[in-house]
């Protein structure tokens, strides 16, 4: 039997990867077992995501995609780690593990060595400074925007931001849905990473209280966030088709 928390991780991702497509007024479809956009979608966002175990439906939406002649380099979230895509033409981009930090963790977080202020992401302007500073972060050259003001009107949504001297330094975004917070985007310099990452948990502990935070990792953020005290709750693995 699947472990509830990693289905209830993989559905709130899904609906963070659907709330940035509507966003670009593109919205996916959800299936009880996979969430797929028939579209482009955002730089970075799968164009299908498994909710629950491996199943005939999910491949043959699969192929429906494939069939669809989409952009090269679209990408399917294997959220179980359960699939074999490569017959169908797609190759491992990587894998990765889903993470769990329970409510009652969060306010064991140690935020108080972090020396920036963090606030909630209000305005667009704000929302694009913020978005900057996660692309040199990530070292994405793009000016296309991926994330759009109106996410800042979803109540379910925040995009958390840690200020020094006036300039956003620090920052990640969370979603709630399905009973859990996903934490993801997170950028910070190396030199205060964990305290920073602490920083940004206890932020978002206080705007979505009680309830766990999730999201997935893997090299160097996985052990980071091992550190931070979230347990490893099962594998994924992101296949990306380049036929």
């Amino acid at each position: 039997m699947l472990d509830d928390r990693i289905i209830r991780a993989a559905r709130n991702n899904a609906e963070w990867c659907d709330a940035v497509c509507r966003a670009h007024e593109n919205p996916g479809e959800f299936h009880d077992d996979v969430w797929l956009n028939r579209n482009a979608v955002p730089r970075f966002y799968p164009n299908a995501g498994t909710l629950a175990g491996a199943s005939p439906r999910q491949l043959a939406l699969i192929d429906e995609l494939i069939a669809a002649r989409l952009p090269s380099g679209w990408a399917v979230k294997d959220s179980f780690s359960m699939l074999d895509l490569e017959s169908r033409g797609f190759r491992i981009l990587f894998d990765a593990e889903w993470i769990y930090l329970p409510a009652s963790r969060i306010k064991d977080i140690a935020s108080a060595r972090a020396s920036a202020r963090w606030e909630i992401v209000r305005g667009d302007l704000a929302l694009a400074e913020w978005e900057s500073a996660w692309s040199m972060s990530a070292g994405d050259s793009s000016k296309d925007r991926i994330f759009l003001p109106s996410l800042l009107d979803n109540k379910d949504v925040a995009v958390v931001a840690g200020f020094r001297d006036g300039h956003i330094v620090a920052g990640a975004i969370t979603n709630r849905g399905n009973d859990v917070v996903g934490w993801s985007n997170f950028f910070a310099p190396a030199t205060d990473m964990l305290d920073l990452a602490g920083a940004s948990l206890a932020t978002i502990g206080l705007d979505f209280p009680g309830l766990p935070i999730v999201g997935y990792e893997h090299g160097g953020d996985l052990r980071n966030a091992h550190a931070l005290g979230f347990e490893s709750i099962g594998p994924l693995r992101v296949w990306i088709f380049q036929p």
